[in-house]
């Protein structure tokens, strides 16, 4: 298994660009469209814990507005064979001092790259 072939983490960095375009401009056919559209799909976010790609959906309709803006302040891809890679980034909030955290566990279908699974934390405020 070759861990970070070139050409694996130029095409998972485009699907991380195009997710956090997505996020920015609320554009939920995008964020839906890049996750896997399976039961088994999960997303634990800052405050809630989302299972399946029902209760995904369902969150993403019912937050007005969207995800708050924020700056990404560094992104590591790492990919494993052609077909799993990981996403792990930092960002912070506009108008806040909290860095927060971001991790996605990416997989390659038919369909292209897709998140099986992501989580969203919080840090305390950076001093």
């Amino acid at each position: 298994m070759e861990v970070d072939k070139p050409e694996v983490l130029r095409e998972v960095n485009a699907a991380c660009d195009r997710y956090e375009e997505a996020l920015m401009s609320n554009d939920l056919d995008t964020l839906d469209a890049l996750f896997l559209d399976a039961p088994q799909t999960l997303r634990y976010g800052v405050g809630e814990n989302l299972y399946g790609i029902d209760e995904i959906r369902a969150f993403r309709l019912a937050r007005p507005g969207g995800s708050p803006s924020r700056r990404v302040l560094k992104r590591v891809v790492s990919s494993f064979g052609d077909d799993f890679a990981t996403s792990n980034l930092e960002f912070q909030r506009e108008g806040s001092d909290k860095i927060g955290r971001q991790s996605q566990t990416w997989l390659r279908t038919d369909e292209g790259w897709r998140i099986v699974a992501a989580h969203v934390s919080l840090m305390g405020s950076s001093h």
